[in-house]
């Protein structure tokens, strides 16, 4: 390991260049929350996000993989290759729920940092915009992946807002596909008998998925709404379409279940004779493997910083999401921990979390993030060990 003075000095210099622009981060963090855009849509976000890289002296590419809002940011040559990554979609009705405008600025502010010191550490650093994470399925990282984004990436980190600060929260394997049963309207006084109800199958599917639910696994989940349940009361429904997300630890896992939940649909669709269309859920999200090499050097910097981690037992199995991030860990180290920004019993994907997404806790969310992850890059390139694993694709 090179020296703790050398370390602690490129630390302080990343940090005061993270302090300077404290403001700039701030501000964009409010910009993206006041103008939320849903996934593959995020124009005006990633812009700026590109804008404000631009201007820090990054080499910024812009609509990148054939996606019109992702982009890639780099700086520094040296042979460590880290990537950075910003979400930036938001979630219908209830805007950033789940703080992204948060990550994406944090995300930011850690390349800002980096940009300051990365050819004297042996470093290259890009920040990864990565559109559509919540839509859990074919999410941005996914497609970009597959389309060469993260090509020579040695290690890939975010952090994410959340109640608590964890180091490796628990990210479970999802799939999503749209579910749709097509029957034969009728006048559902006069003529009933000569409709085929594709409420009924949609009824039976979810009253067989409740039946299920008793034989799964804890750590499964199976969740979803109707996006259209019919016309109106006194119209037989010809059409009824819905959304569905199925979860589990594992990839492996998660192919166990999906069958199950399919064959719910088959049975509203055998017991109504409605026809039925699954559409999606080709392209699922991965259980997340953090690394806990990484994940420790992570924590140990953000408890300088001041950051505490709770041990929050049994809730951290409850609290169990889902990220596109998670198929990133397949094929690289990676490290995706929660800050906390204050906000209980506001938690994410409510309406209440997404006010405190702009609070003056979730603005020093984005600069403690910030700060946490450039000084484990930092630590990384300070351990020769650890950045020969890295190279070495351990």
């Amino acid at each position: 390991m090179d020296s703790p003075g050398m370390q602690e000095k490129m630390k302080a210099t990343v940090c005061q260049r993270i302090t300077n622009a404290r403001e700039q981060l701030a501000a964009l963090s409010h910009r993206i929350h006041a103008y939320p855009e849903l996934a593959f849509q995020e124009a005006s976000a990633a812009a700026w996000l590109s804008e404000a890289l631009s201007n820090a002296k990054f080499e910024v590419q812009t609509g990148v993989c054939d996606l019109p809002t992702a982009f890639l940011a780099r700086s520094g040559s040296g042979p460590l290759r880290i990537a950075i990554c910003a979400e930036y979609d938001a979630l219908p009705g209830i805007g950033h729920a789940c703080g992204h405008n948060i990550i994406a600025s944090a995300a930011v502010g850690a390349g800002i940092g980096l940009a300051a010191v990365a050819d004297a550490i042996g470093l290259t650093v890009t920040v990864v915009g990565t559109p559509g994470e919540e839509v859990v399925n074919a999410g941005g990282k996914i497609l970009m992946l597959e389309r060469g984004a993260f090509a020579g990436m040695h290690a890939a980190m975010m952090v994410h807002p959340a109640a608590w600060d964890v180091a490796e929260p628990l990210m479970l394997a999802a799939s999503c596909f749209e579910v749709e049963f097509v029957g034969r309207a009728s006048h559902a006084a006069a003529f009933p008998d000569r409709g085929i109800n594709a409420a009924d199958a949609m009824t039976v599917a979810q009253t067989a998925i409740g039946l299920l639910r008793q034989q799964i696994r804890p750590t499964d989940r199976i969740h979803g709404i109707v996006t259209h349940g019919g016309d109106a009361p006194n119209i037989i429904p010809a059409r009824t379409t819905a959304k569905y997300i199925v979860r589990s630890r594992t990839l492996q896992e998660l192919n166990e279940l999906v069958p199950r939940v399919r064959r719910c649909f088959e049975a509203g669709a055998m017991a109504s004779g409605a026809a039925l269309t699954i559409i999606g859920g080709d392209k699922p999200y991965a259980g997340l493997c953090h690394d806990q090499e990484l994940a420790a050097i992570y924590k140990a910097n953000a408890e300088e910083l001041g950051r505490k981690f709770p041990d929050l037992g049994a809730e951290r199995e409850r609290m169990a999401a889902s990220t596109d991030m998670g198929n990133i860990s397949l094929v690289m180290p990676v490290i995706h921990p929660f800050i906390g920004i204050d906000s209980l019993p506001a938690v994410n994907h409510q309406q209440e979390f997404t006010a405190h997404c702009v609070s003056a806790a979730a603005d020093k969310a984005v600069i403690d993030g910030a700060m946490a992850m450039a000084c484990t890059v930092v630590s990384i390139t300070q351990n020769k060990a650890i950045s020969r694993r890295l190279m070495a694709g351990l």
